[in-house]
């Protein structure tokens, strides 16, 4: 069985302290590939030791995430762009629109993420999706942009059957963490109306930890909780739902 962890933090702090051990452990119970998402520029010295240190596991994302857009986004614009012109990544991400923290800065957000899905197609890549409470904003953009050319994954998909089936409308995947181990994520209520062919797995560590950890730093081998819970919820074994979502991110990322 291979597992792979579509979207985790492994170079956040919450991990400076048993990094090693972390990754070694997810490995040791199947979960082999991680594929890491930026957030600005402070972070990417970390990812790329992150990847140099474990070069056959780990792969990475570039992006502007939409919690640091601030009064300085061209400037961080810029440093993805430049990021791109020296060397190749696996997507765009993760971007997106969150009015969760701060609304005011919703007009800026939706032009980082209107230029950004602009870079992925510049480059033929994925785009990684990040949404909180912003489904309408995410849709009006994904919208003006839709083409054949735009594809990627709706990270940590917290919302309703017909939000995701309009998420699926613009060739999205749709990312599955422990919200759906949830009592009240909501998603466990529908999800096995989705294909499973439209579904990868994530964990989104140090964040978002499935029951019975929900509260807890999130680390990448609870990943299996979120296997166990979606075997359940499809009728289907464990290595069925690791084999699946492996193929879909492979489908998605190019590898």
């Amino acid at each position: 069985m291979k597992i792979t962890d579509t979207h985790t933090h492994l170079y956040s702090e919450a991990f400076d302290d048993d990094r090693d051990e972390v990754i070694k452990k997810a490995i040791e119970n199947d979960i082999k590939r991680f594929f890491i998402p930026a957030i600005d520029s402070e972070y990417t010295r970390s990812m790329y030791e992150l990847e140099k240190k474990y070069p056959e596991n780990v792969f990475l994302m570039m992006g502007l995430h939409p919690t640091h857009v601030k009064e300085n986004f061209e400037e961080e614009l810029e440093h993805v762009e430049a990021e791109f012109q020296k060397r190749d990544f696996f997507a765009v991400g993760e971007i997106g629109i969150d009015l969760y923290w701060d609304k005011s800065t919703l007009d800026i957000q939706k032009e980082a993420f209107k230029r950004q899905i602009q870079l992925a197609k510049k480059y033929d890549l994925p785009i990684v999706i990040h949404c909180r409470e912003a489904f309408d904003e995410i849709f009006e953009v994904l919208e003006s942009e839709k083409d054949e050319q735009l594809y990627g994954i709706f990270h940590c998909f917290t919302g309703t059957h017909e939000q995701a089936k309009q998420a699926l409308s613009y060739n999205m995947k749709l990312g599955i963490g422990g919200v759906v181990t949830f009592k009240n994520g909501g998603i466990d209520k529908f999800i096995n109306q989705i294909s499973l062919n439209n579904i990868v797995i994530e964990t989104d560590s140090p964040y978002l930890a499935p029951a019975p950890y929900r509260g807890k730093r999130n680390d990448p081998v609870y990943i299996l909780k979120v296997v166990e819970k979606l075997a359940d919820l499809y009728g289907v074994d464990k290595e069925e739902v690791a084999r699946i979502t492996t193929e879909n991110s492979k489908e998605i990322f190019g590898i």
